[in-house]
C-alpha cells in the first residue's frame, strides 16, 4: 500500500515539473513563430552567406 503512495507522489512531482517546463517555454517565446521554421525549410534564399 505504501508503494502506491510513493508512486502517486512521484507521478505528481513529475507532472508538476513538466508543467513548470511548459510554462517556462511559453514565457520564453518558444512558440512565438510557428510558421517561420516551415517557411525557412521550404523557401531557400538565393543569396549566399558571407
Amino acid at each position: 500500500m505504501t508503494v502506491i503512495l510513493y508512486l502517486i507522489a512521484i507521478s505528481l512531482a513529475l507532472a508538476g515539473g513538466g508543467l513548470l517546463v511548459f510554462m517556462w517555454a511559453l514565457r520564453s517565446g518558444q512558440y512565438e513563430d510557428m510558421e517561420g521554421a516551415s517557411r525557412r525549410i521550404l523557401f531557400d534564399d538565393d543569396t549566399p552567406r558571407k
